[in-house]
């Protein structure tokens, strides 16, 4: 990768530069100073429930439980104001403190939302990955428990304390929910620039489906890298143009604007971690059985060749079992158990 500048700062909260103080320093992501090196100065980064990683079958775990999130204030008025600035790594906007995510283990208040991306020369720059592919690039919404924790700082280190929402992004159409913040780039070009962003709707940033995602317990994908992050990653990707792309890859730099020698601001995203026994459990269920009943394909021959052997697996399961059953009942328990066995070997 390229070599890159961080200039670590986090929080809404004015005190929280100062206690972060002791973090700033100048980091890489690749070279003889790059991300393998951050253990020495942040132990965390090299310890367990590192974030991200690639979310393959072997580690996925259906989990009927996960519900869908309730998300309470996240239409701002354009009438308030988010603050977007250029942090020397990402850029990042202030969120309001109204903002709240429900039906986790808490519930958690909006701090800030930022960007990882690659470079105008690939087509990597997503953190998480999908079967080991890479995304165009990836949107974190950063959420601190606000039932047991005053502000983010607080709750930046502890085991229980932030929940980030992770959007993968992928090119498609133009996006005009995004460009409410990509059309401020240009005012943020170098480190410590800000603009003021009318307030929109936070949701329309997410996908058509954000009851479908991975959750897992990880951590910072940046130094410190506390184990302290709930992640939601959710399934579905979103679509921005190759235009509104260039602009995240071209537009910012990690350095000052009076720097004479400007470095650009790319390849900011982290490497996949070592899994350590870690599931990933899913809101969705996966397999080919059960997308050929959601795609309505019941009478392809393919879906009538699945259909005819997981009936007669489902048959030879119970028979042996001693089950008895009806035809009414039998017809019931394909649909749940053969689904389930579909989405689980």
């Amino acid at each position: 990768k390229t070599m890159f500048c961080i200039i670590l700062k986090s929080s809404w909260i004015p005190t929280t530069l100062s206690m972060l103080d002791k973090y700033v320093s100048l980091l890489t992501y690749a070279g003889p100073d790059g991300e393998k090196t951050w253990p020495k100065k942040y132990p965390f980064c090299g310890g367990v429930f590192q974030s991200p990683i690639d979310f393959h079958r072997d580690i996925l775990q259906y989990d009927s439980n996960l519900s869908p999130l309730e998300f309470i204030g996240y239409n701002v008025p354009s009438t308030n104001q988010f603050t977007l600035t250029n942090n020397g790594h990402s850029v990042k906007m202030y969120l309001s403190p109204t903002m709240h995510i429900r039906n986790l283990p808490f519930e958690y208040t909006a701090s800030q939302l930022h960007l990882h991306w690659g470079n105008r020369n690939k087509s990597e720059g997503s953190e998480h990955t999908v079967s080991g592919k890479h995304f165009a690039a990836e949107l974190h919404i950063v959420h601190y428990n606000s039932e047991k924790y005053p502000d983010v700082t607080a709750a930046m280190d502890k085991a229980d304390g932030l929940a980030v929402l992770a959007i993968l992004l992928e090119i498609g159409p133009f996006n005009p929910s995004y460009e409410k913040i990509f059309r401020h780039f240009q005012n943020v070009k170098y480190k410590d620039q800000m603009v003021q962003v009318p307030g929109f709707n936070i949701q329309e940033l997410l996908p058509d489906r954000p009851d479908e995602y991975y959750r897992y317990e990880g951590s910072l994908t940046t130094p410190p890298c506390y184990p302290s992050v709930l992640w939601t990653v959710f399934r579905h990707p979103v679509k921005i143009s190759q235009e509104q792309l260039l602009a995240l890859e071209t537009a910012m730099y990690c350095t000052e604007s009076d720097d004479p020698e400007p470095l650009e601001m790319v390849d900011n995203f982290r490497n996949v971690q070592e899994f350590h026994e870690r599931l990933v459990f899913i809101s969705f269920r996966e397999g080919k059985l059960y997308k050929c009943f959601y795609a309505k394909k019941l009478h392809s021959d393919l879906c009538k060749s699945e259909i005819l052997m997981w009936w007669s697996c489902c048959l030879n399961h119970y028979k042996n079992m001693g089950v008895s059953f009806s035809c009414g009942s039998l017809c019931s328990l394909f649909f749940h158990f053969c689904i389930v066995a579909w989405a689980t070997v």
